[in-house]
């Protein structure tokens, strides 16, 4: 069967965009090929491959099966765990640490005693190195003077009310102007860039430039809106008739001023 679809779908090789484009085409020539009539068969490879699953082949198993591999390796100095001649970043913290490599066509996972502490997208390349600028912050919190020049934060493209923000930190607090823009984008931690960039400009507006301001808009932001209280699944809560308050009944307490 591989033979015949390589044969048969493959050759000539496919000029595509991406590998999802060419799964997509492999799909649709497999569904194609099912429809096929088999000479000396009565019915279609559909129709026989229904019939053999029926009578010979077990039910699939409930549990997905993950298309990857699986390896181990330290984290050097850098932060950097290297895998299949590329290097992948985590967090400063897990520098020398071991770490457990789940790697699939598309991303590589980082994770630390089960714990997942980066992901990247995996590079098919060679001698690259995948950076994320989010690992190193902790570290230039203590280290600022490094982070015009630190490696990992060269091709970071961030919202411009951001660097408006670091211009504005830096002329009030002076030299700890860029601790403070570290620590706002700290944030980026544990929320998306998206949410830190509304909650930036929001507070740019009201003049709230420091960390914990920041912090404080970015939660109230992302907050859950309160939802109306509904009697849907309570009927026994449709037969409570509720009186409309008479609120002239307060004015009671204004008499004798």
């Amino acid at each position: 069967m591989l033979d015949y679809a390589r044969s048969n779908f493959l050759v000539p090789v496919p000029r595509v965009a991406s590998l999802e484009t060419l799964n997509e085409q492999l799909v649709q020539c497999c569904r194609n090929d099912l429809q096929r009539q088999l000479r000396g068969q009565a019915s279609p490879k559909q129709s026989l491959l229904a019939e053999e699953q029926r009578e010979f082949l077990r039910p699939l198993p409930q549990q997905t099966f993950e298309a990857c591999r699986l390896g181990q390796a330290h984290a050097d100095s850098l932060s950097l765990v290297r895998f299949d001649t590329n290097s992948y970043s985590v967090p400063t913290k897990y520098a020398h640490r071991q770490i457990t490599i789940v790697a699939t066509i598309t991303e590589v996972r980082l994770l630390f005693e089960e714990t997942l502490i980066a992901r990247h997208q995996r590079d098919w390349g060679r001698e690259q190195t995948r950076f994320n600028p989010i690992h190193y912050l902790s570290l230039l919190e203590r280290k600022p003077g490094g982070f015009d020049h630190a490696r990992p934060l060269e091709d970071w493209d961030l919202p411009v009310c951001l660097g408006i923000l670091r211009r504005r930190l830096e002329a009030e607090l002076q030299s700890d102007g860029t601790r403070e823009f570290i620590k706002v984008l700290r944030l980026l931690e544990h929320h998306p860039l998206s949410a830190l960039k509304r909650a930036v400009e929001y507070a740019l507006d009201i003049d709230a430039t420091r960390a914990s301001a920041i912090r404080l808009i970015l939660e109230y932001q992302q907050e859950s809106p309160l939802t109306l209280f509904s009697l849907e699944g309570r009927p026994h809560l449709k037969l409570v008739q509720v009186a409309q308050t008479d609120v002239s009944a307060y004015q009671s307490l204004l008499i004798g001023g």
